[in-house]
């Protein structure tokens, strides 16, 4: 059998056309009220929320998982215990007993799961961000051109009940022209509240290291960059790929936004000395809309809390917080938000979960069965991601980045 790393490079090489000539099962068709069975590929902290939160859905059928560290394999067997493992994510996607999967790996290995996952024929769960680069972003799109596949992207909020309210206030009476957005996130927690110990069997005799480190550059054996692969940038974009993406997917949906025109990132890292990303951080996206979409983050104080957005029009305000509240206030009135409310005191959550992502799952499955466009779909995702990627290259490269729209890369 093919090293896994041939097999990846010959998947993600543009095998798009695999499906096409029947080289890859295309799924059986699901009616109505079809179970739908599923995978999970990268079964962490994160990958065991989603799956929970799937397994809650009606006609939910949890039959396999596929992950490179032991530990996560017997960790979701303890829920469900029937479940089939495999320490290598093409028996998975070989099991057709499988319909869809739920891809939760670490970000740098999110299109080394995706590509084969589409020309596998299943349906796909992505977990946010979508892509690391540009070039993975375009090579999972290359594989899904003409495949028929359902993608639901992870941002939860586009599934969530402030959509339906902040449209009520989008009409240009109420908003007149918006030419900025205000978003933020800020946690009391070194590192994000993210670093994990690390148990006694991370090792080589129980972890895949080759498959773990995909196309990142290769390394000798770090039980460090297995656990907290969100310092690294090896295979993370720090908080801007685990929640400046939440809040840039649901703008991008509820405005239409497209990628921006150029980007500029700012800040350090003053309390996360092992990390390698910043903890303190401003970013500044212009939009080809003649719109700034402004977003900032630390982890060093909570007091405006976690997900706070202000929609700025020239006739209104829209308000949008964390707990999904949504207020509207026309100019030349007392703001119903004027003044910050301390945000609760609370651990850092590194996963989430709440009824948005059992919401956003059953919005999956309900289009798994259907075959309809979900709420978070994969072009939303690619933007989405794009706009993240730039905020890191600017970051890393001390300077704005643009979009070359010809080219769909970072310049």
């Amino acid at each position: 059998m093919a090293s896994r790393r041939t097999f990846i490079k010959h998947a993600l090489g543009g095998s798009a056309a695999l499906a096409a000539y029947g080289l890859f099962p295309a799924g059986r068709v699901l009616g109505a009220n079809d179970r739908v069975r599923i995978g999970l590929i990268g079964a962490g902290g994160r990958g065991q929320e989603i799956f929970k939160a799937a397994l809650q859905c009606p006609n939910v059928e949890g039959v396999a998982v596929a992950d490179v560290y032991t530990r996560r394999l017997d960790e979701v067997k303890g829920f469900v215990p029937n479940i089939k493992t495999y320490g290598d994510l093409r028996q998975l996607l070989e099991d057709k007993s499988v319909d869809a999967v739920l891809i939760a790996t670490p970000q740098h290995q999110h299109a080394l799961s995706f590509v084969p996952a589409v020309q596998a024929g299943k349906d796909i769960y992505q977990e946010k961000t979508m892509a690391f680069n540009p070039d993975h972003a375009k090579r999972m799109r290359k594989a899904l051109e003409g495949a028929g596949r359902i993608v639901q992207v992870g941002i939860q909020s586009t599934s969530g009940p402030a959509v339906e309210r902040v449209r009520e206030y989008l009409s240009t009476d109420k908003m007149g022209v918006i030419t900025q957005l205000h978003t933020h996130h800020y946690r009391n927690a070194p590192y994000g509240g993210w670093k994990r110990k690390i148990p006694a069997d991370c090792n080589p005799q129980h972890v895949n290291w080759k498959a773990f480190q995909g196309e990142a550059k290769e390394y000798a054996f770090d039980p460090n960059r297995v656990m907290n692969w969100r310092f690294y940038y090896d295979y993370s974009g720090g908080n801007v790929f685990e929640n400046m993406v939440h809040q840039v997917g649901f703008w991008y949906k509820l405005l239409d936004l497209k990628i921006p025109n150029k980007v500029m990132m700012s800040g350090a890292n003053y309390l996360s000395p092992d990390m390698q990303l910043p903890d303190t951080m401003d970013v500044a996206m212009n939009q080809p809309e003649k719109m700034l979409f402004n977003w900032n983050s630390m982890f060093g104080n909570n007091l405006f809390g976690e997900g706070d957005d202000e929609v700025l029009g020239n006739k209104g305000t829209i308000f949008r917080d964390e707990n999904e509240q949504v207020r509207y206030a026309p100019q030349g009135k007392p703001s119903a938000a004027s003044a910050a409310a301390p945000a609760s005191v609370k651990a850092a959550d590194i996963v989430g979960g709440g009824d948005m992502t059992v919401t956003h799952m059953q919005n999956f499955f309900d289009c798994v069965r259907s075959r309809k466009q979900p709420n978070c779909p994969f072009e939303l995702g690619f933007r989405s991601a794009v706009a993240c990627q730039m905020a890191i290259a600017s970051y890393r490269q001390g300077r704005p980045v643009r979009w070359d729209e010809k080219r769909e890369d970072i310049v």
